[in-house]
């Protein structure tokens, strides 16, 4: 619980730090996804065991960042918040069908994917960071 916790906190800090810098956030956000992983090695977690909990993420956190930013875009601050809060809603049933089938699909080739607190809340915590670095990256080079 302590990884996740510290997790935390270096992910807040740095998106703080470079909240004012929107050519430079999506990178960061990879970047933090990164040390998320990074940060499973000494509990000699395999990335493929967390990929279920990543896809999760990444859809999740992704389309939600598309919802939010079509709605800051068309009515301001309310419609951020709407776009993400419905895009949260249906992204989590979207990310659960993928999270679920892959899930399925490593256990069908023996690859251990069991689930724990520390697989989970970090694979999510990278997939999230993962799915909006890419649309903010993507948004940047389209100047939403």
């Amino acid at each position: 619980m302590l990884n996740i916790l510290m997790l935390c906190i270096v992910i807040a800090a740095v998106s703080v730090f470079f909240i004012d810098q929107p050519s430079w956030i999506g990178l960061v956000l990879i970047l933090l996804a990164g040390v998320c992983i990074v940060s499973l090695i000494p509990f000699k977690i395999s990335l493929r065991s967390i990929q279920p909990d990543i896809f999760f993420g990444v859809i999740d956190n992704g389309i939600l960042a598309i919802m939010a930013i079509l709605g800051g875009h068309f009515a301001g601050i309310t419609g951020a918040i709407l776009g993400g809060v419905v895009g949260n809603a249906i992204t989590d049933g979207i990310a659960g069908i993928f999270e679920g089938y892959t899930a399925e699909r490593l256990r069908l080739l023996f690859v251990p994917e069991e689930r724990t607190m520390l697989k989970s809340a970090v694979g999510k915590m990278a997939g999230c960071l993962l799915g909006a670095g890419f649309v903010l990256i993507a948004a940047n080079f389209a100047n939403l």
